[in-house]
């Protein structure tokens, strides 16, 4: 039995957009949604979606970036949302995030030497010289030259500032990882330089990792399991393999059918949704899908399905009414 690293129970998160003349709260954006999510050691567990379905935010929320509205994190049996701001800080040693943006999120005017070292100084582990050696080292492994190491970020090239935010996410030595679209922003070239050094460092340091992306092929190279979000709910989580060989609900089952093909002889019929993603100020009552789905009748619309097990064995979750009539639509292949 897989050791549990993480627990997410019912978990949502909601924006408040528009308040009243006394400050009380009159609309709010349901970003993350009564979200369910059991994490185990050392795997990588993808989150894909479209964009604004609540993936980041609940990426941000599990690290308490942003606070959640209700619901509980467990993080090795500790409750996240319990903690106060100085032990929430200390527990920041155990849990790390890279960010999409590699340049926005290191600070121009400090060396790499500095970037890297600033976790171990926030937290003054090690002698100074100690810190130094940790830093050359943690450069050596993802890569960085250490006679770089005193320029400034605006001297490196996207792939290379993202393997420096890389480096100062581990150079604490983290449990848990979430790495929210960090080779979005990157050239298509480096992009597999860094999921290779991801996957590496994963390995060599044994951490377990969140992968947000809304790209399906970079997802499926990098995780062991995928859940599957669409306005603020995960809709289907399974193996990889599970998942891309037979999606069970129709939203992933277009999501699949939107992959490239990339052998020529093999033909994919296209399953486009029609109309556009509801807001998430105002969402649909009953299933979050049903304004789109192509098998939606007046159940759909009034009572949201839970999340739900298809197959024991293989651990394929999914929330529909229909799996009896959606197994057998075998197009999309």
């Amino acid at each position: 039995m897989a050791e549990e690293i993480l627990r997410i129970e019912d978990l949502s998160k909601e924006f408040v957009v528009k308040k009243s003349l006394f400050g009380k709260p009159q609309q709010t954006l349901k970003a993350v949604s009564h979200v369910n999510l059991t994490i185990y050691k050392g795997e990588t567990i993808g989150i894909v979606g479209e964009s604004g379905c609540g993936k980041s935010t609940l990426g941000r929320t599990i690290l308490r970036l942003v606070d959640a509205t209700s619901g509980h994190i467990w993080f090795k049996g500790t409750d996240l949302n319990s903690l106060s701001k100085e032990e929430m800080r200390q527990m920041r040693r155990k849990i790390q995030i890279v960010f999409q943006d590699p340049y926005a999120s290191l600070n121009p005017r400090a060396t790499v030497r500095e970037l890297i070292r600033g976790p171990l100084d926030a937290f003054e582990i090690g002698t100074p010289k100690e810190r130094e050696e940790e830093v050359e080292e943690m450069a050596k492994r993802v890569g960085i030259d250490v006679d770089y190491l005193d320029r400034y970020p605006h001297e490196f090239s996207g792939g290379q500032r993202q393997r420096i935010v890389i480096a100062r996410a581990l150079i604490l030595k983290p449990e848990f990882l979430v790495c929210d679209e960090p080779v979005s922003a990157l050239d298509v070239s480096v992009r597999s330089q860094v999921l290779n050094l991801l996957k590496d460092l994963q390995k060599q340091m044994n951490l377990t990792c969140i992968f947000i992306s809304h790209d399906l092929s970079v997802v499926k190279y990098v995780s062991n399991r995928i859940a599957v979000m669409y306005l603020g709910h995960v809709i289907e989580l399974a193996n990889k393999d599970d998942l891309y060989n037979e999606p069970l609900h129709p939203y992933t089952q277009a999501l699949m059918s939107a992959i490239p093909e990339p052998d020529v002889n093999h033909k994919r019929k296209s399953r486009p949704l029609s109309g556009d993603v509801p807001s998430p100020i105002d969402p649909p009552s009953g299933c979050v899908f049903h304004t789109r789905c192509p098998y939606a009748t007046d159940r759909c619309s009034m009572n949201a399905p839970e999340l739900a097990c298809a197959d024991n064995e293989k651990g394929h979750y999914f929330s529909c009414y229909y799996p009896h009539v959606l197994s057998k639509v075998a197009d999309y292949i």
